[in-house]
């Protein structure tokens, strides 16, 4: 996915100018180390639940002040650094915008994600 021209696109929808004042962007790459026990990580396999990340799309569409909202979540196996979520949230102010990009993104992993750590010598 490229940033730059999800929220160009995003920007084409009519009413965009006349909406928005804030875009904010999660871009969740692989990390290197466990959160759980800081073990090195050579790979990532996620599975996304893409129809409960459209529910949750469409449940926070309808939060006062959003705009829009574009999710892109990436299936497969990944290593360390690789990009593998993205949420982009535009909206009217910050005070709307900030609260339904963190509620969505741990909806999200917590509701529609499945991953597995491949650690060293798995």
């Amino acid at each position: 996915m490229d940033i730059s021209k999800a929220i160009a696109q995003m920007k084409e929808i009519p009413g965009f100018a006349e909406n928005v004042g804030m875009v904010l962007v999660h871009n969740g790459v692989v990390r290197a180390w466990s959160r759980a026990d800081k073990a090195a990580v050579v790979a990532l396999e996620v599975t996304p639940n893409q129809k409960r990340i459209q529910e949750l799309r469409e449940e926070y569409l309808r939060r006062p002040g959003i705009f829009d909202i574009e999710i892109f979540a990436k299936h497969g196996r990944f290593k360390p650094g690789d990009d593998l979520l993205f949420i982009i949230v535009a909206g009217d102010i910050r005070e709307n915008v900030k609260p339904v990009l963190g509620e969505l993104l741990d909806r999200i992993k917590a509701e529609a994600i499945s991953k597995r750590e491949v650690k060293a010598g798995e």
